[in-house]
C-alpha cells in the first residue's frame, strides 16, 4: 500500500448510493444499487485509480463524494470534516478544497463565458481579491496549464478538446484544492492528447502535492499514473491494492479478467497473456445477485458464493472482496 504519503485528504466510508425507480402504479418501490458500500482513503500526493464496466457506478461515486449526488448511506470525509450532511451554505467554504475535472471538456465549460471568466469564477466565489488581481492569476494559471494568456479573451468553441481541458484544470486549480476528481478527464481527445494532459496532470502533483481520484477505463493509462487501483464491480470495490502489486498479481476474479482484456504493446506479452472471456451479462443493478455479486458471471464459482456475501478483507497486501482470494490452488484452471 501507499504508506507514508502524507496525510489522508478524502476517505469514503461505506458509501451508499441508491436511486429509486417507477415500477407499475401499485408495486413496491424498487432502487437502482449504485454504490453499495464503497470505502477507501486517499492521501496527500496520491493518485488512487478507479476502474471497471461502464454501470459499475464510478462516477455515481465522483458525483456523491462531491455531493453533486446526496449519498443514501455512509459517509465522505474531506480533510477531517464529515461534508455528508453538510449544507449548502456550510459544504460552499469547503469545495475550494476538492475541485473535479469532467469527462467532456465542450460539455462543462459555459460556452457563452470567455475563458478568463471561466477560470475566474472559482477565484470570485471563494476570494475576496480585486478584478486586476483575478486577472493577474488567471494569466498564471493559464500559464500553468500550457496555454498563452491570451486566451482568456477566447470562448471555449475557438479551442481544441486538448486546449478545452487544460481549460477545465486550469479552473480545477483556480482555489488551490487538495484533491481533484478527475472523471475520464481524456477518454474524449485523441490520444497524442492525452499523453500531454496525463503528463500536465503528474508535473502539477509533483509540484503543488494534489490528489487525484482518476476514474477511467483505459487500463493502460491507469498503470501509468496511479499509485493504487481500485476495481468496481456492480456498486463495490472488489479489490484495491498498489498498482505495482496488482502488475505482479491479481486476486479478485474479476480483476482478472477485466486487466486480462487490456491491450498489451509488446507482441511477445500480448502472446504470452491468457485472455478470460466472462460469460452471461451483468446483472441488474436493481436486482443485484445474493451473495457474491460477480458469481453470476465467476469461472471459479463455489456454492458458498451464492449463500454468503464475501466483506472486503485483508488479503497480503491488498483488500479483495472474494471467499477464497488468497487461499492455496484457487483459483483453479478454468473448466
Amino acid at each position: 500500500m501507499s504508506e507514508g504519503r502524507g496525510d489522508v485528504v478524502l476517505e469514503a466510508v461505506d458509501l451508499v448510493k441508491h436511486f429509486p425507480v417507477k415500477h407499475g402504479l401499485f408495486q413496491p418501490a424498487r432502487h437502482v444499487h449504485a454504490l453499495d458500500g464503497v470505502s477507501f482513503a486517499l492521501k496527500r500526493g496520491e493518485t488512487l485509480a478507479i476502474v471497471g464496466e461502464s454501470g459499475c457506478g464510478k462516477s455515481t461515486l465522483a458525483k456523491c463524494l462531491m455531493r453533486l449526488d446526496e449519498p443514501t448511506g455512509g459517509r465522505v470525509v474531506l480533510l477531517g470534516d464529515d461534508i455528508t450532511h453538510l449544507a449548502k451554505g456550510a459544504l460552499r467554504g469547503l469545495r475550494r478544497h476538492m475541485q473535479i475535472v469532467f469527462q467532456d471538456p465542450y460539455a462543462s465549460l459555459n460556452p457563452r463565458w470567455s475563458i478568463g471568466s471561466i477560470v475566474a469564477d472559482p477565484i470570485r466565489l471563494h476570494e475576496k481579491v480585486s478584478r486586476d488581481e483575478r486577472r493577474r492569476r488567471v494569466a498564471e494559471l493559464l500559464e500553468t496549464v500550457g496555454l498563452d494568456p491570451g486566451f482568456a479573451d477566447r470562448h471555449p468553441h475557438e479551442l481544441s478538446g486538448g486546449q478545452r481541458q487544460r481549460v477545465a484544470i486550469a479552473r480545477a486549480l483556480a482555489v488551490n484544492p487538495s484533491v481533484i476528481i478527475c472523471d475520464e478527464p481524456v477518454s474524449a481527445l485523441d490520444v497524442s492528447i492525452q499523453a500531454q494532459v496525463i503528463n500536465l496532470l503528474k508535473r502539477l502533483q509533483a509540484r503543488l502535492g494534489i490528489a487525484y481520484l482518476f476514474i477511467s477505463h483505459n487500463l493502460a493509462l491507469v498503470e501509468h499514473i496511479s499509485d493504487r487501483i481500485a476495481v468496481m464491480y456492480l456498486g463495490q470495490v472488489v479489490e484495491l491494492a498498489d498498482t505495482r502489486s496488482m502488475r505482479r498479481e491479481l486476486l479478485h476474479p474479476y480483476s482478472k479478467a477485466l486487466f486480462s482484456a487490456a491491450p498489451v504493446a509488446d507482441p511477445d506479452a500480448s502472446a504470452r497473456r491468457t485472455r478470460i472471456i466472462l460469460t452471461g451479462d451483468v446483472p441488474s443493478p436493481v436486482d443485484p445477485p445474493g451473495g457474491c455479486r460477480f458469481r453470476t458471471r465467476c469461472p471459479w464459482k463455489q456454492d458458498r458464493c451464492a449463500a454468503e456475501s464475501p466483506a472486503l478483507r485483508a488479503v497480503g497486501d491488498r483488500l479483495v472482496r472474494c471467499h477464497f482470494a488468497g487461499d492455496a490452488g484457487f483459483p483453479a484452471p478454468v473448466s
